[in-house]
């Protein structure tokens, strides 16, 4: 592992906790926990929003007032909208999107939440996965925060992860353990 990705994890680590601690001194984790959700999808949707925080010859200005303009045209509450500005300032602002999963994260984990996450074959609708949410819930006996997604590759089947637990019921993987089973044969 590089020296530059382990700064990089721990410092996005550290700026994720200041962005909690200056929310929770002003009693604002729920709206900043939104925004930050928010801007977390802009990024996954948006190929231009992407390529603005990725490109190093974007100038810190330029940056700046692109944040400024979404801060007012979406009402974003004013401390995440400086903190954002405060990360093009310190040449941290490439790091954003790991910054902000991480807070996402600390929420979660602050309320008590356990992160799992669950992949389909098929879509789900919003009924099924609040059924599978409530039954972990029900069965672990802990607030879950499921992340959904559908995969299409897997074929048939599902693929559930609950912390450091894995179960994948996915024809995709049977099928990788019947051609492993011929190779080793």
């Amino acid at each position: 592992m590089s020296n530059s990705k382990d700064f990089s994890d721990t410092s996005a680590s550290r700026y994720s906790l200041a962005l909690y601690e200056l929310a929770d001194e002003i009693d604002q984790i729920k709206e900043i926990e939104n925004n930050s959700m928010a801007f977390l999808k802009l990024i996954s949707e948006s190929a231009e929003f992407n390529s603005l925080i990725k490109d190093p010859t974007n100038k810190q200005n330029e940056i700046s007032i692109v944040i400024s303009s979404i801060g007012k045209k979406y009402n974003l509450n004013a401390l995440f909208t400086k903190f954002l500005n405060f990360l093009v300032s310190k040449r941290r602002f490439f790091f954003m999107e790991k910054i902000l999963r991480g807070f996402v994260d600390l929420c979660s984990k602050k309320r008590g939440e356990i992160k799992a996450q669950l992949l389909s074959a098929k879509k789900l609708d919003e009924n099924e996965i609040n059924n599978i949410k409530k039954e972990l819930e029900e069965n672990l006996k802990s607030k879950i925060k499921l992340d959904y997604l559908y995969d299409e590759s897997l074929i048939g089947g599902l693929v559930m992860k609950v912390g450091s637990t894995m179960v994948d019921t996915s024809i995709k993987n049977k099928l990788q353990q019947i051609e492993k089973g011929m190779i080793e044969a």
